[in-house]
Formats: structure tokens, C-alpha cells, sequence
């Protein structure tokens, strides 16, 4: 029961961080700009993401566009794309593994061969988590390093977006509910059916000798016995006793 329980524990926090892995690959809030010096009374408000930049004027009137050429990103969003999406795989393909290793679940007969599925789900999700987790913290690392960057201007410079905070929660996420699916091979190890001692091949033979041995001395008696009562009665017949 418990070793079900921290697999549904575990399963359950690699599919949130899954959520929060498809968030962050679609919401354009990677970087936002820095209000700072003379940028702090502006009229529009810029936000970066993978796939698209977006506009954001006074009025609430938002804009957005898809990038014209990838070529043209800068390096830390081209990896981005690409390391975010195969987390995405890479996670799903977690899910489906802790589905068909979970303990609630029929899909596969033998103990064995489920906590065999349910350690690989927990290694997809820490993959997963740690291929989100280079993407998010190369961005945050430019963001941090361009905003102290004093050959920029303050409107080109940009803070850390909505999108990162998440990223790195869903990173933590998918790590943790891994490690949590990986330890049901250990749990069940230690609760693994110690087997029952076996009698060993010398065992039989020492119990067989035992008993001969307890056998021939209640025959021996016996025929004591009797030979002391033929000896009575010979005795008795020829009137010596």
C-alpha cells in the first residue's frame, strides 16, 4: 500500500510539472521589459517567448507575432525550443510508462517486471526535469547578465518573465516525482517475501540416522526383554526357580 501510494505521489507530480513544461513552451513570457532609468513611464510593454513576441500597449490592447526566422532568436531561446519540446516527450512518456507500472493498474501481470516500468518512468521524468531546467536557467543567466550589461540601452534591457518561475517549478516537480517513482524499487526490495528455510541436502540424512539409531535401541530392549523372559521361563520349567 505505501509503495502504491508514493508511486500515485510521484506520478502526480511529474504530470503537473508536465502541465507546467506545456505552459512555458507556449506563454510568450519569457522575457519582459525592464522598467528602469528612462523606460519607467512607457507606453508599451514587450514580452519574449519561443515562439512568439507579444506587444502589450496602455490601452490593454495586446499584439503578437510569430518570429519571422528561428535564425534570427538569440542562441539561449534556439535551445530553448528544442530542449523544451523533448522534455514534453520525454515527460509524457513518463506518464504513460507510471501508468502501465503502477500497482492500481492491470497492465502488466508480473511485480517484477511493473517496478522495472515504474523506475523508468522516474528516470524519464528526471530527464524531462533536467532538460527543462538548462533551457530556463540559460535564459535567466542572459536576462541577469544583459541587465547589467551598461553598453545597452535601458529599453533593450529585459527582466526574468512568468514563464521561467514556472519553468523552474515544473523542473523541480518533474525531478521529485521521478526520484519518488525510483524509490519504489528499493521499497519493494524491503518488502520483498524473505523465503522459507529450506531443509539442507545433510539435514534429511542426519534425521534418518537419528532415527535408526532411536529404532535400534528399542529393539535391542525388546529383544532384551524377551530373552530375559525365555531366560525366566526355562528357568521356571526345569524348577530352578
Amino acid at each position: 500500500m505505501a509503495a502504491a501510494g508514493l508511486q500515485l505521489f510521484g506520478m502526480v507530480l511529474g504530470s503537473i510539472g508536465f502541465v507546467g513544461d506545456i505552459i512555458i513552451c507556449a506563454l510568450p513570457m519569457w522575457k519582459v521589459s525592464a522598467f528602469i532609468g528612462n523606460n519607467i513611464v512607457t507606453a508599451q510593454v514587450f514580452w519574449e517567448g519561443l515562439w512568439m513576441n507579444c506587444v502589450q500597449q496602455s490601452t490593454g490592447q495586446m499584439q503578437c507575432k510569430v518570429y519571422d526566422s528561428m535564425l534570427a532568436l538569440p542562441q539561449d531561446l534556439q535551445a530553448a525550443r528544442a530542449l523544451v519540446v523533448i522534455s514534453i516527450l520525454v515527460a509524457l512518456l513518463g506518464i504513460l510508462l507510471s501508468i502501465a507500472g503502477g500497482k492500481c493498474t492491470n497492465c502488466i501481470e508480473h511485480e517484477e517486471a511493473k517496478s522495472r516500468v515504474a523506475i523508468a518512468a522516474g528516470v524519464c521524468f528526471i530527464v524531462a526535469g533536467i532538460l527543462c531546467l538548462i533551457p530556463v536557467s540559460w535564459s535567466a543567466y542572459v536576462v541577469i547578465m544583459d541587465f547589467y550589461n551598461p553598453f545597452l540601452i535601458d529599453s533593450q534591457k529585459r527582466e526574468l518573465g512568468a514563464s521561467l518561475f514556472i519553468g523552474w517549478g515544473s523542473a523541480g516537480l518533474l525531478i521529485i516525482g521521478g526520484a519518488l517513482l525510483c524509490c519504489t524499487l528499493l521499497h519493494a526490495q524491503q518488502l520483498a517475501v524473505v523465503p522459507e528455510r529450506q531443509a539442507a541436502p545433510g539435514d534429511a540424512e542426519v534425521c534418518f540416522k537419528n532415527f535408526n539409531l532411536s529404532f535400534n535401541k528399542s529393539l535391542v530392549l525388546k529383544k532384551s526383554f524377551f530373552f530375559l523372559l525365555d531366560m525366566l521361563r526355562y528357568y521356571k520349567g526345569n524348577g530352578s526357580i
